[in-house]
């Protein structure tokens, strides 16, 4: 053979690509990657690490309330209580 340039040889590529298969790439929705400089890498990086400490602590008291059979309820003293000892009438 004859050598093929690289445009050519991708184009090729593609076309056998999509004969393959149905599968593409997702359209990019967000902006490029884009340089930072240190000071906003790490401010990133500690705003995600207390994010994802205080998820991993919600997490860690939702599983220990299950484990021990801890229910949630709302306390109204004065609200559901005191409306069970209402006698009911009728209007007529």
């Amino acid at each position: 053979g004859s050598p093929v340039s690289t445009e050519e040889r991708r184009r090729r590529d593609k076309k056998h690509l999509n004969d393959v298969t149905a599968a593409r790439l997702p359209p990019l929705h967000h902006s490029p990657a884009k340089l930072l400089s240190i000071e906003e890498s790490i401010a990133i990086q500690i705003q995600q690490k207390e994010a994802y400490e205080e998820m991993q602590a919600k997490l860690a008291a939702q599983k220990l309330a299950e484990r021990l059979n801890i229910k949630m309820l709302r306390f109204e003293p004065e609200g559901e209580a005191s409306m069970q000892y209402r006698e009911v009438r009728d209007e007529d």
